[in-house]
């Protein structure tokens, strides 16, 4: 078990999604505006390898962002395996 903790993970924080038509996508450029699906200060979702694992808020620090883990659900990290 010692040697697949060290096997590395993708931890991507998602602040929400959205699905547009590719014609909508064809027509964004630098002043596009798209309206996301999640209301301002709702908790962002933790992933790690694509498989959602928790919630958290963005926080800075030294100067960059971080996050805080206000949910995090190990049981499914059993789901990381192929």
């Amino acid at each position: 078990m010692t040697l697949l903790k060290r096997i590395p993970v993708t931890l991507t924080l998602e602040v929400s999604s959205v699905e547009i038509m590719l014609a909508d996508l064809l027509n964004i450029d630098d002043d596009t505006v798209i309206e996301l699906d999640k209301l301002a200060g709702e908790p962002l979702d933790i992933k790690v390898n694509n498989i959602l694992l928790g919630k958290a808020e963005v926080v800075v620090v030294n100067e960059k962002y971080g996050l805080r883990v206000l949910e995090f659900n190990t049981r499914d990290i059993n789901d990381l395996a192929p």
